[in-house]
């Protein structure tokens, strides 16, 4: 069930929610479980709502992934922020953290992702192959441990697992991906990569927004970069 914690930003229009590492975004083949239907349930509960509840996803991150999520409450919402995903109006901003350091410490990537759904895994490719998408991002390094660096990533594309992909392609593997080549998991079955932010205009009030999601709980490497970024 949803903590009211984890609510970042609400209204009569949009729901902005801290998502946890383990959790769906929407409900699967397996499994009814997901942040769609406990906020849903939550909405039901809290307002004293009548039958069905709407709400829409307006974009989706992995399982293993935690941070900002938002949904639309109301179709006009959804309407405009589908279109602000399709013509890419929704800055998001990630941390990942690395095993390795990046040989820059800023920069920007390009590379082609191709998915492969049998596994359930991309490749990020250096020229065009196939079903490969472009797939572009902005990085920088945010701070070090002694033994893991902090990068900031401003997604510009949403192909799948791409900064995954991307980052592991640079070999820059993200903390505890054993799929993209980290060398041990995490001891909550997640990876170290976080949506730190969202910006936005307002679909309704057209007023502008950046909602930020705190790092997960008890994780003392999350609360070592989040304080050094201060």
């Amino acid at each position: 069930m949803i903590h009211p914690k984890d609510i970042l930003y609400e209204d009569n229009h949009i729901i902005v929610v801290n998502k946890r590492c383990g959790e769906l975004v929407q409900p699967d083949r397996e499994t009814e479980e997901a942040l769609e239907n406990d906020i849903k349930t939550m909405i039901k509960v809290r307002d004293h709502k009548p039958g069905d509840v709407f709400l829409g996803v307006v974009h989706r991150i992995d399982r293993p992934v935690s941070g900002a999520v938002v949904f639309a409450k109301t179709s006009k919402a959804l309407a405009r922020l589908n279109e602000m995903i399709r013509t890419g109006s929704i800055r998001k901003i990630y941390w990942a953290i690395t095993e390795q350091r990046p040989a820059t410490e800023a920069g920007s990537l390009r590379h082609y992702i191709l998915r492969d759904s049998k596994s359930n895994r991309s490749k990020a490719l250096d020229t065009p192959r196939g079903e490969a998408k472009e797939g572009r991002l902005n990085f920088e390094v945010k701070g070090a441990s002694a033994r893991y660096t902090l990068v900031e990533v401003e997604l510009l594309t949403g192909r799948h697992h791409q900064i995954r992909a991307q980052l592991s392609k640079i070999g820059c593997p993200i903390k505890g991906d054993l799929k993209y080549g980290a060398k041990r998991s995490n001891p909550d079955g997640g990876i170290s990569l976080h949506s730190r932010e969202v910006s936005f205009e307002h679909p309704v009030r057209r007023e502008p927004l950046t909602i930020t999601a705190p790092t997960p709980q008890g994780d003392n490497l999350w609360a070592f970069f989040e304080e050094a970024v201060r």
